[in-house]
């Protein structure tokens, strides 16, 4: 048996009440949302199980809940099967098994299916993969906040850039980031244990930050201290409406892009230094 990942079972009625159902963990950390076969149901996973304790606490009188936990393994062999190729912009994001890597060409990248990270399947990461397009990275250094897989990292290297550090407050996390990294073969990735509200980022060229909407907002002064002068801010993992919240936060800075897909947001801010 792989590692387990608590999670809880959401009954929901329609998008809207999906919405409010996602808007309202948001505050308690999920790492990834999952459709369940049968309808009208969600599954949010969170990595502690603390943490997915707490939003049942906070939630259980507004929605039907149910803990479950899900083992990974499990969801990496039926995921495999199911997972196509994502393809944003110049940069092609493959579920192959670690044990069968695929040639390489220089913007493919392999991230196997992992219930815990992101694969490049939701729409936040496709966003993030998307404005790291939009910004010549060459000779430039970024940092990825919260790196989950590492794909960001990963990506911006590919994309250019001479280094990266990704950082995650979850040891797996860094542990998985690892695994792809070398599955990649770059080698100017570095990853980090560090907490973005307790420990200080290092500060690069360009920041980008795919957490929640509630974590950006609380972390806004942190994420505009660690871009260097004349630096960008990408942002994601904001639902729509969330949009002002963010805009508040971040008011000092200048809005150079804002996407929409879904029902999710991404930014791209410029320093105001």
């Amino acid at each position: 048996m792989g590692k387990l990942w608590p999670a809880f079972e959401v009954s929901v009625r329609d998008a809207a009440d999906a919405d409010l159902v996602l808007a309202a963990a948001d505050d308690y950390s999920p790492t990834a949302v999952e459709e369940v076969e049968h309808d009208g149901a969600l599954r949010i996973f969170f990595s502690t199980t603390e943490s997915r304790d707490r939003a049942v606490v906070a939630l259980r009188d507004r929605f039907t809940l149910t803990r479950i936990d899900v083992d990974d393994e499990d969801w990496a062999r039926r995921g495999h099967g199911d997972l196509s190729p994502v393809v944003v912009g110049r940069v092609t994001v493959y579920p192959v098994s670690p044990a069968h890597p695929a040639h390489l060409d220089p913007i493919d990248i392999v991230i196997p299916p992992s219930m815990g990270f992101g694969t490049g399947h939701h729409a936040t990461t496709r966003l993030c993969l998307a404005a790291l397009q939009s910004l010549d990275l060459r000779g430039k250094s970024v940092l990825d906040v919260g790196t989950g897989s590492g794909l960001l990292a990963i990506a911006a290297v590919k994309l250019g850039a001479a280094i990266a550090v990704g950082t995650d407050d979850d040891a797996d996390a860094i542990h998985a980031a690892s695994e792809n990294v070398a599955l990649n073969r770059v080698t100017t990735v570095n990853l980090v244990v560090s907490d973005v509200m307790k420990e200080p980022l290092p500060t690069a060229d360009v920041v980008v930050a795919n957490l929640t909407g509630a974590l950006i907002v609380r972390a806004a002064s942190r994420l505009v201290a660690a871009m260097k002068p004349g630096g960008v801010l990408i942002l994601s993992g904001v639902l729509a409406n969330e949009r002002d919240d963010i805009l508040r936060a971040f008011a000092n800075q200048t809005v150079i892009d804002l996407v929409q897909e879904d029902e999710w947001l991404g930014f791209t801010l410029e320093s105001d230094r």
